[in-house]
């Protein structure tokens, strides 16, 4: 049973070697493929981006409703030459301005759209005064992304479109102070669009429209979020980056954009995709690792939302919309519908307000807390509380790992105090294999019933490593997914705890004059944490087979190698698990008068490193 447990500890560090050298030496190169075929394909996409791309996606009104065949809003041309510079692009319409506390930004009067939004407190890197985060762009730019609303229909006369120019009441939309456009299609209708925002990632756009014809209409409300080309994504299976939508009764609809491309046609030849019809409640949009941005429904109104890739060769018009049921408008009457634009950052406690206070189903969907929500959910809450206390991250996570320690005490004590028993009994183990060493049955039985005889149990070691597995990755999705992370600074050089440790052996950390190569991230807390875990695996005995002893002494460099490459934080917290495991080990031993192995095994471990050098050099 004594080996069965020592088999059982090597199959789960080799679990945990398997899933960490396939990130290390699959994952990560295959990220950087494809971040390199990216820029190949946007490179191209500036050389030849064609004139004209009109994208297709908003689910099409019926026959039986009355509605057009292939309602299709249009997009601003792009001219012969290819894409322009983004300010180019914005200066070719009148435009709003935003300003809010947390973004900057303008309206486009001709079309309507909101396509150029800015955030105020994100930067590209981790210095203030690098760029800010630039979310939404117009048409015509090099990477075009926008929001989209409107009407669409049949026999109702010219509809607002992206050549409409409106006109607006001149004011600065920020909260507090909406701003209103107008437009009167000359046919007899009349169109207003009242635009707010708060002082967050939330507008609300109220479509108004008066019928001063002599004869009915049937209008469909839509709106819509457009990306031109595809992005360069993380490419981790623990982040879902693309489309992303909870469509009532139809739940979460995710879809990445290459997996959007393998839907079958849509709307059009060119066209792949997928609907969801009469559905109520929920959001569709588009969705980057911190970023997003969503298009939200009348909470009470049946809709259709659809998710829509459509290329034209070289382009491919990523898009999620929205269209709600028919608008009969009577001769002289009037409409209206109210929708809502996320464009924002996502931030845990803004999502969840918007969800609570806006009556958004399940918004909070928009940050991918994955399969272990019930974990990585309490695993923030407790980081950002602690987080609110102390003003770092790096000091929640050591607090919260010591809060974890805490409250499973009792297992852990139990699971040490059985192996300091198991130590105290080894002689007599050793005795029983020497006994029955031709019969293994009767090595068996005899090695229960010591088992039995002093209350061990063999496999209470396991609780320790099992517990931190978990632990180990829900922290991980925490640091990996939420925005709080970012750029969150620990002391010292760590100035992102979602970013690995930025020093490196390879010079010294910093001390000679040339940067460290990408492909090796070998910095001071990696070391620190190697070193913990090779303290804690001195703690106990050396295994009897000498493979398993080889694995055991060379884990803790091969961990520390690939953790190199994980977030600061991550390897900060398993640092001071390792610390927190040894010193609760080691007391728990004392107490149980069993010899601490840690002093005898360091001195073994390098006086055989020396007699080999010895030996060598002679």
């Amino acid at each position: 049973m004594g080996n069965d447990k020592t088999n059982m500890f090597v199959a789960i560090g080799l679990s945990l070697l398997v899933l960490l050298g396939w990130q290390y030496f699959v994952a990560g190169p295959r990220v950087e493929q494809q971040r390199l075929i990216e820029a190949q394909n946007k490179a191209a996409q500036q050389q030849q981006q064609p004139p004209g791309v009109t994208p297709d996606g908003v689910p099409s009104p019926s026959p039986k409703e009355g509605g057009p065949a292939a309602p299709v809003p249009g997009t601003l041309p792009t001219p012969q030459g290819g894409p322009v510079s983004r300010e180019a692009a914005l200066a070719r319409s009148p435009r709003i301005r935003i300003d809010t506390p947390a973004i900057s930004g303008s309206i486009a009067l001709k079309g309507g759209r909101v396509d150029d939004v800015s955030l105020k407190n994100y930067h590209e890197t981790v210095d203030p005064k690098s760029p800010e985060i630039v979310l939404l762009s117009p048409a015509g730019s090099e990477t075009p992304y926008y929001a989209e609303f409107g009407w669409v229909g049949a026999n109702a006369g010219p509809l607002p479109n992206n050549d409409t120019l409106w006109t607006s009441d001149g004011k600065t939309l920020s909260p507090g102070s909406p701003a209103t456009l107008t437009w009167d299609n000359g046919a007899g209708l009349v169109f207003k669009r009242i635009i707010a925002v708060d002082d967050k990632y939330m507008f609300t756009i109220r479509d108004e429209v008066e019928n001063k014809g002599s004869g009915a209409i049937t209008l469909y409300p839509y709106s819509l979020v457009s990306r031109w080309g595809k992005p360069h994504t993380q490419g981790y299976y623990v982040l879902h980056e693309g489309m992303i939508g909870y469509l009532g009764n139809d739940g979460l609809q995710e879809f990445t954009y290459d997996k959007l491309a393998k839907e079958g046609a849509y709307g059009g030849a060119n066209t792949k995709g997928k609907a969801w019809t009469g559905v109520s409640g929920g959001f569709v949009g588009i969705t980057d690792k911190y970023w997003a941005a969503a298009a939200i429904p009348d909470q009470d109104t049946p809709y259709t939302g659809a998710f829509t890739d459509r290329t034209d060769g070289t382009t491919n018009v990523y898009q999620a919309s929205v269209r709600g049921d028919a608008v009969n408008l009577a001769a002289g009457a009037s409409a209206t519908a109210t929708q809502r634009l996320f464009a924002g950052a996502k931030e845990v406690n803004v999502i969840n307000g918007y969800e609570k206070d806006l009556g958004i189903k399940h918004f909070d969907l928009m940050i991918d807390w994955g399969w272990f929500f019930f974990i990585t959910k309490p695993m923030f809450r407790a980081l950002d509380f602690f987080y609110h206390l102390f003003g770092n991250f790096g000091v929640s996570i050591l607090v919260v790992t010591f809060c974890l320690k805490l409250l499973f005490l009792p297992i852990a004590n139990r699971s040490y105090v059985s192996m300091a028993k198991m130590k105290a009994v080894q002689p007599e183990m050793a005795a029983i294999r020497e006994r029955y060493k031709d019969d293994r049955m009767k090595q068996q039985q005899a090695t229960m019933e010591l088992y039995k005889k002093e209350k061990i149990n063999p496999v209470a070691g396991c609780w320790p490593v099992l517990i931190q597995i978990p632990v180990f990755f829900a922290l991980y999705k925490v640091l990996f997914i939420t925005i709080e992370m970012r750029h969150a600074p620990f002391f010292g050089w760590i100035h992102d705890l979602a970013a690995p440790d930025p020093t490196s052996i390879v010079n010294l950390f910093g001390l000679l004059p040339f940067p460290a190569p990408d492909f090796v991230h070998l910095g001071v807390w990696p070391l620190i944490m190697g070193v913990t875990m090779f303290v804690q695996m001195k703690m106990n005995p050396a295994p009897p087979d000498p493979v398993q002893a080889q694995i055991f002494t060379f884990m803790p460099i091969v961990f520390t190698f690939m953790l190199g490459s994980f977030p600061a934080g991550l390897v900060i917290y398993w640092a001071w698990n390792n610390t927190l495991s040894v010193t609760q080990q080691y007391i728990i031993m004392r107490r149980n008068g069993v010899k601490v192995e840690l002093w005898d095994n360091l001195r073994n471990t390098f006086r055989r490193g020396g007699t080999k050098a010895a030996t060598t050099k002679g």
